[in-house]
C-alpha cells in the first residue's frame, strides 16, 4: 500500500513539474505563456515596452502575456539580457548605438545603411532580429529657443560658428566625454568649439534653455519638451551626428517558435515618426501620465492597428 502511495505521490509532482515547464524563450503554464520584455530607464524606452506588451496581448487574445523588466541602465544591459534568456524582447534599441557599441563598427551618417549593416550583424552574430524603425530616430541635436535663432539667425549648427565665444552651451554630462559623435570629434569635424560649455543632467537642460539660462543646448530629438517648449532644432548640415532610428530586438528562436509575436512587434514598423514620438514622451514627462497609459491611449486611439 505504501508503494503504491509512493508511486501515486510521484505521479502526482511529475505533474505539477511539467505543467511549470516553459517553451523556449517563454516563460509561464502550458495554458499561458509570458514573454519579458526589457526597457531602458527612459519614458521613450518604458513607452514603447508597454505598447509592445498590449499588441502581443491583444494578438494572442491573452495567450501570451507580456512582463515588463523595467529600467535596464543601457543597450548593453539589455543586449545581454537578451544572451542570458533573462529578457525575451528589447523595447528599445538604436542603430547608432548598438552598430560602433555591440557591433562594434565605425559610426556611420547613412540612416538606411546603418540599418542594413545593424541588422545584418544582429543576424549572422547573435540570431536576432533587429526589426526595422518604429519610426523615429532619437539622436543628438543642438536646439535653441526661437528668440535666440531669430537674434543670431541661426538655422543650421554650422551658423553656431559665428558665436561660438558668446553663448552659454548646455550639454548631457556624458557627451563631453564621448569617442564617435562626443565632443571631441565634433570640434574635428565642425572645425570649432564653444567657449562656454556647460555638462549638466539632460533633464535640466531643457529648462535651463527655457528659462534664459543657457543660449543653446544639445539635447536628443524625440524629447517632448521641444515642441512643449517651442524650440527650434538646428540642422546637422554636415552630418555628423550618426542615425538612432530606434527598433525591437528579439531571438530568432522566439520568433519562430512563436510568429505570432513577430507580427505583433511589426505592427509598429514606421507607425511612429519623431515628432508623434516627442508628444508621447511629454505626455508622460510633462503631464505626468504613466507610460503604461500613454502606450494604451495610443493603441487605442489606432485601433491596435488592426485594420492597416
Amino acid at each position: 500500500m505504501r508503494f503504491l502511495k509512493r508511486i501515486l505521490f510521484s505521479l502526482i509532482i511529475s505533474t505539477v513539474l511539467l505543467a511549470g515547464c516553459d517553451l523556449p524563450g517563454l516563460s509561464g503554464g502550458q495554458s499561458q505563456k509570458s514573454v519579458k520584455i526589457s526597457a531602458l530607464a527612459t519614458s521613450e524606452s518604458q513607452i514603447m515596452a508597454y505598447m509592445l506588451k498590449e499588441l502581443i496581448e491583444h494578438d494572442t487574445k491573452g495567450k501570451i502575456t507580456g512582463s515588463i523588466i523595467n529600467n535596464l541602465g543601457s543597450a548593453t544591459i539589455q543586449h545581454n539580457a537578451l544572451l542570458n534568456g533573462d529578457a525575451d524582447v528589447s523595447s528599445t534599441r538604436y542603430t547608432g548605438t548598438d552598430l560602433s557599441g555591440v557591433l562594434e563598427q565605425k559610426p556611420m551618417t547613412n540612416s538606411k545603411k546603418a540599418m542594413q549593416i545593424t541588422q545584418k550583424g544582429f543576424t549572422q552574430k547573435f540570431d536576432q532580429t533587429f526589426f526595422n524603425s518604429y519610426g523615429f530616430e532619437n539622436t543628438f541635436a543642438f536646439m535653441v529657443t526661437k528668440e535666440t535663432a531669430k537674434k543670431y539667425d541661426l538655422h543650421t549648427v554650422s551658423d553656431l560658428e559665428k558665436i561660438k565665444n558668446q553663448v552659454n552651451v548646455g550639454t548631457d554630462t556624458t557627451w563631453i566625454k564621448r569617442g564617435g559623435d562626443g565632443y571631441a570629434p565634433f570640434k574635428s569635424h565642425y572645425g570649432f568649439g564653444f567657449n562656454s560649455l556647460k555638462p549638466m543632467q539632460i533633464g535640466l537642460v531643457y529648462d535651463a534653455l527655457k528659462n534664459q539660462k543657457l543660449d543653446v543646448a544639445l539635447g536628443y530629438t524625440t524629447d517632448g519638451r521641444i515642441s512643449a517648449y517651442d524650440l527650434v532644432v538646428l540642422k546637422d548640415d554636415k552630418n555628423f551626428f550618426p542615425p538612432y532610428d530606434a527598433s525591437a530586438v528579439a531571438p530568432n528562436k522566439l520568433l519562430k517558435k512563436h510568429p505570432e509575436v513577430k507580427k505583433a512587434i511589426e505592427k509598429l514598423d514606421n507607425k511612429i515618426d519623431t515628432k508623434e514620438m516627442q508628444k508621447l514622451n511629454y505626455e508622460a514627462d510633462g503631464e505626468g501620465k504613466e507610460p503604461a497609459v500613454v502606450a494604451n491611449d495610443f493603441l487605442k486611439q489606432h485601433d491596435y492597428f488592426d485594420h492597416e
